[in-house]
């Protein structure tokens, strides 16, 4: 039998790999590409960001959305903001978090939608019978 996970005969279609090679991001933004969904493998900071999708909103409203001290948000925040996938503006002494951009929004939408059309394996998924 032979695994989904390897070839069962070890030819490469140089071809293909030529085109997949030529469209392949430079190593530079692979590195920031990872940076970012490692951003968005954290659950808190996943949580505010589905949070502003309604839009703009300070961090004493996004810890509370998110169900985090302020001081965890405003952590999770700054990292967001340095890897530009969140947007600040001031006002006084208060601070409003919007999403950086429409390529933000629509990379959470294209997820949400992707798991909500998805069956997700989970050690608690009801096993199959």
């Amino acid at each position: 039998m032979v695994s989904l996970d390897a070839c069962s005969m070890r030819v490469v279609d140089a071809e293909r790999v030529a085109a997949v090679l030529a469209r392949m991001p430079d190593e530079a933004d692979v590195v920031d590409l990872a940076d970012v969904f490692g951003l968005l493998a954290v659950p808190g900071r996943l949580r505010l960001l589905v949070a502003l999708l309604d839009g703009e909103l300070c961090v004493c409203d996004l810890a509370a959305a998110a169900g985090m001290s302020e001081s965890a948000t405003s952590h999770a925040l700054r990292l967001l903001r340095a890897h530009r996938v969140v947007t600040v503006r001031r006002d006084g002494r208060m601070s409003y978090y919007t999403l950086a951009d429409a390529h933000v929004r629509m990379l959470l939408d294209v997820a949400l939608a992707h798991i909500a059309h998805s069956e997700l394996i989970h050690d608690h998924a009801e096993a199959p019978r």
